[in-house]
């Protein structure tokens, strides 16, 4: 790459020090920002669900003391790993040695985790982030093993909806009738706005779109060259229109045209690592049982599905059980499904055990819905010989008794501030 560019998008990046100021508190910011350690920290998550903003809170700590690279830039179309050393020798030149360096979307650089081991190496501490899930694993490789921390930064929960509203929620656990209806008011609109920072401030649906086929386009099929774009956005758009249903790569396989599942097995992966769509497995104790058993989709934003997707009235259910899903994710559990004679949607493993089972349903006044879910959710507690389980609904509290067993009814947006 050419030095004399290189180094006036550098001090364009660097000078003067951008003091971003974050509506939202993140959730994750505290652990991230705490960490004393030497550790190299890095934060993968969706495109635009505020990474770049949540390291800039963390770099008000460093601001004289640290450099920053944005390797989103197009002007580093031609940047590769040779040019690491250039851009070391640049950044010392305009700025002085300096002992924290925050790197942006670094993994459009392939070969990126040697560079950073050297300076890791070296005893600077390093802040990464990226919209690819590999770079928590495979990417790794044995060059970074042992020597970073890991998070997955998600769209905004509904603790940090409210908090965008700027509601404070109440102290008491005792919630008054007004209370409750206005935090069961910005639930609704949380269900229809999501979570994406931007779209959750303008609602602007093209900004959805346009956001969609960054990831498609940049994030998957440049990224895995991919040839056939359209079978890809056709499994994309099936995702989207049945999340929280069973998908078989075979039918999908069909409907795309395509000769092979393990093709469509490949999308689902993409799909995966670039945050846009994850897939639960059955459990089973048998691994092959897991492989080859159909899988439960779903989307890392409701928001993202509904303008994407072809919708239904009845979709309202499947929808809270997206949103109950997606808090999952951020509660870093380790998440299945039930299915033996009956269905249960959630099952939560710790270790070799079940710990939790959830079943989530809009309501339960219908009798026919309510047999359906107390009974798939008996089974998988007798399954796992748990003594309770949990049904997440829109607005109903109760607690059953049945089988020897306590089953606990409870709103979800009540359990989503509880934790």
């Amino acid at each position: 790459m050419d030095k004399e560019k290189l180094k006036i998008l550098l001090k364009e990046q660097n000078d003067p020090v951008k003091n971003v100021k974050e509506l939202v508190k993140r959730e994750l910011l505290d652990e991230v920002k705490d960490k004393k350690s030497d550790l190299i920290v890095i934060v993968a998550g969706l495109r635009r669900v505020g990474k770049s903003t949540l390291m800039g809170e963390v770099r008000k700590g460093h601001l004289h003391d640290s450099y920053f690279v944005n390797f989103d830039d197009e002007r580093l179309f031609d940047f590769t790993i040779e040019d690491f050393q250039m851009m070391q020798e640049i950044l010392l030149e305009l700025y002085g040695e300096r002992n924290t360096y925050f790197f942006d979307e670094i993994q459009n650089i392939p070969g990126w985790e040697r560079f950073v081991r050297r300076l890791h190496d070296s005893g600077k501490k390093i802040y990464v982030t990226g919209s690819n899930a590999s770079m928590l694993s495979r990417e790794m490789g044995t060059h970074l093993t042992g020597r970073h921390l890991s998070y997955s930064l998600y769209p905004y929960s509904f603790k940090e909806f409210l908090d965008f509203k700027k509601y404070e929620l109440p102290l008491s656990d005792v919630l008054t009738t007004v209370e409750r209806s206005t935090i069961k008011k910005y639930f609704n609109e949380y269900i229809e706005a999501g979570g994406i920072p931007e779209f959750v401030k303008t609602r602007d649906e093209l900004y959805i779109k346009t956001l969609y086929e960054n990831i498609i386009y940049r994030d998957i099929v440049a990224r895995y060259n991919l040839k056939d774009e359209k079978a890809l956005k056709t499994t994309a758009y099936f995702a989207a229109s049945n999340i929280a249903k069973e998908i078989s790569y075979n039918n999908i396989r069909k409907l795309t045209g395509l000769s092979s599942a393990t093709t469509i097995k490949e999308y689902f992966e993409y799909l995966e690592n670039s945050y846009l769509a994850f897939l639960v497995p059955k459990f089973s104790t048998s691994l092959k049982t897991q492989v080859y058993s159909n899988k439960k989709v779903y989307f890392v934003d409701t928001a993202i599905a509904k303008i994407l997707g072809f919708r239904t009235s009845e979709d309202y259910g499947r929808i809270l059980e997206n949103i109950v899903f997606m808090e999952l994710k951020r509660r870093n559990e380790e998440v299945y499904y039930h299915r033996e004679k009956k269905e249960c949607d959630f099952v939560i493993r710790d270790g070799y055990n079940i710990r939790e089972a959830i079943q989530v349903t809009q309501s339960l006044e219908n009798p026919d819905t309510r047999a359906r879910e107390i009974e798939g959710l008996l089974e998988a507690l007798k399954a796992y010989k748990l003594k309770e389980g949990l049904i997440l609904t829109d607005d109903t509290e109760d607690e059953i008794k049945m089988d020897a067993r306590k089953i606990i009814v409870k709103p979800i947006w009540k359990w989503m501030l509880q934790e």
